[in-house]
């Protein structure tokens, strides 16, 4: 019959053995794209897995730590304390295991990138940590500008991908990537009179958007006047911001103290547009990074 010494001491070399055992890195990426980008889907995404899965993964590296790394709602994602403290340590491990892997650094490479600012969100800081935790040798050389600016430059070979909303002749082999939903946005006290033409703050022409915005209010027979002309999503925010008119801009831009004014105008409703990726390079490594630019700008959208 064993003693009690002799109890004690088998489970001490249990914990020991437990505590020695080595964690799977397969989950310790799961939640390192769990913390960036704030989703069980699009980390699954980004893994080529399932939610089910990732959350399988999550769920014993909980167990294995004997720590809850994730509080979930129904409305976010965020993570617990003792996530918190393990999202370094969590990269640190997943970056020595990679140079393990291959021990010669990697020689620096660079992807150059046009990206709509139409889709610039809250997201991006979380994105390019990302992209440096997946590939700390990849340089992004990311140039936010119009989506026909970001076309012309891609056809002139300075880009190595492109990222835009779909023109009005899709063309080629574009990839569609998701639909990005649209909004009248605008001061959330705007007043307008009935019968007054709607003030609108657009890009001016040639712009795609704005050539939308003008052909919805006038197949509704609403009267429309330009007030504010400007260059860019941030531009028009501030315009909007400010009570100069109404922006149709994508509601992931949306400035604080705006809001989508469409209903309560009685605006017409707008088409979602596609996000389209053009891409040149075949590289496998530039083709995940932009796999992970993809599955951050989707996110931005919920």
């Amino acid at each position: 019959m064993p003693t009690a010494i002799a109890l004690y001491s088998s489970h001490y070399k249990s914990q020991w053995l437990a505590r020695m055992k080595p964690l799977d890195l397969k989950a310790v990426q799961a939640f390192v794209l769990i913390a960036d980008l704030r989703s069980f889907t699009r980390a699954a995404d980004a893994i080529g897995s399932t939610q089910s899965g990732v959350s399988l993964l999550l769920k014993r590296l909980e167990q294995r730590l004997d720590r809850r790394l994730i509080e979930r709602t129904p409305r976010q994602i965020r993570l617990s304390a003792d996530g918190q403290a393990f999202l370094e340590p969590a990269r640190a491990l997943l970056a020595a295991h990679q140079r393990a892997l291959d021990p010669t650094p990697a020689p620096q490479r660079r992807l150059v990138v046009g990206l709509s600012h139409q889709l610039i969100g809250t997201e991006l800081p979380a994105l390019l940590r990302t992209l440096r935790g997946q590939d700390p040798a990849l340089v992004v050389e990311l140039h936010v500008q119009t989506s026909r600016e970001a076309i012309k430059a891609f056809d002139d070979g300075q880009l190595d991908a492109a990222i835009v909303l779909q023109p009005q002749d899709p063309r080629r082999n574009a990839r569609r990537l998701y639909a990005e939903p649209f909004g009248w946005v605008a001061a959330a006290a705007l007043e307008h009179r009935p019968g007054e033409p709607l003030r609108l703050a657009t890009q001016g022409e040639p712009c795609g958007i704005r050539a939308a915005a003008v052909r919805a209010l006038d197949d509704a027979g609403i009267a429309w006047t330009e007030t504010f002309i400007g260059q860019g999503a941030a531009v028009l925010g501030a315009a909007v911001t400010a009570g100069l008119g109404v922006a149709l801009l994508p509601r992931r831009v949306m400035p604080s103290g705006t809001a989508d004014i469409g209903p309560r105008l009685g605006l017409p409703a707008l088409p979602e547009f596609d996000v389209v990726q053009y891409v040149s390079s075949t590289d496998k490594r530039d083709r995940a990074a932009l796999r992970t630019i993809a599955v951050a700008l989707r996110g931005g959208v919920g």
